[in-house]
């Protein structure tokens, strides 16, 4: 039955894939238009909304979304558990009314299609280069101060084993928040998961179904402030883990 439900994973991870290149190719000559003129990035988001709408619709995803609180205007900065790459493509229909960038690693930049839109609509960081992974968080602050909020995947990636247990997170998203003195956002992703594995795991599991979400109240920037580094970055990790833990107890027993 494991390998059938593993096979039937595997399918499902082409179809996304093929959903998820059609897609792309479509909406290039528009993502093309828009990056011809720096006044015009913002119309981005809109496509990058349309897209994630499309990518659940033909995928068969419905998004169980709670929100603890109201969001503020922004900018801000948004952390997330980081399980799947479903996080990423839901990420924008869930916040819609609110522009923001991705600062993600580097490596996506040897991805043909994603290259293009990651390269000019978000910002890569390269973690193996100090001096670079510097120049990230100078145009992750310029972002900031133009309007645009930023979204950050604190673990650094997705984690490698007993996913979706959670793995410390890094300082780069908290230096900013408080550096710029402004409030963050963090949300739980519940089950990305299983509804589509990393595709290295060729048979993990992958299927359509509800993506259970929580957008959790705000951390303000006062309370931003009020933190060391350390405070912060353990508080937002406890505020994440805690719906995870709860779900799956499981992952509390390994600590």
């Amino acid at each position: 039955m494991r390998y059938i439900l593993g096979v039937f994973g595997l399918i499902w991870k082409l179809y996304i894939a093929v959903i998820f290149c059609a897609l792309a190719i479509i909406l290039y000559p528009f993502f093309l238009i828009v990056l011809m003129n720096p006044k015009w990035k913002k119309m981005s988001f809109n496509l990058f909304i349309f897209w994630s709408w499309m990518m659940r619709l033909f995928c068969f995803y419905h998004v169980n979304k709670i929100t603890e609180s109201k969001l503020p205007d922004g900018p801000y900065v948004i952390v997330a558990n980081h399980s799947s790459y479903l996080d990423i493509f839901f990420m924008y229909s869930l916040i819609p009314k609110h522009p923001f960038v991705f600062l993600g690693k580097s490596e996506i930049l040897s991805y043909p299609i994603i290259r293009t839109y990651f390269k000019n609509l978000n910002i890569p960081v390269y973690r193996k280069d100090k001096s670079k992974a510097g120049q990230s968080l100078l145009l992750a602050e310029k972002a900031i101060q133009q309007g645009w909020s930023i979204a950050i995947f604190p673990e650094g990636g997705i984690p490698d084993d007993d996913n979706p247990k959670m793995i410390p997170f890094k300082d780069g998203a908290f230096k900013l928040a408080k550096s710029l003195e402004i409030p963050v956002v963090p949300i739980t992703f519940l089950n990305n998961f299983y509804l589509f594995s990393d595709p290295t795991l060729i048979l993990g599991p992958a299927r359509p179904g509800i993506a259970d979400v929580i957008i959790h109240k705000v951390v303000s920037k006062e309370q931003v402030q009020s933190m060391s580094l350390k405070e912060l970055r353990e508080h937002c990790f406890e505020i994440i883990s805690h719906p995870l833990e709860k779900r799956y107890p499981s992952l509390h027993q390994k600590d």
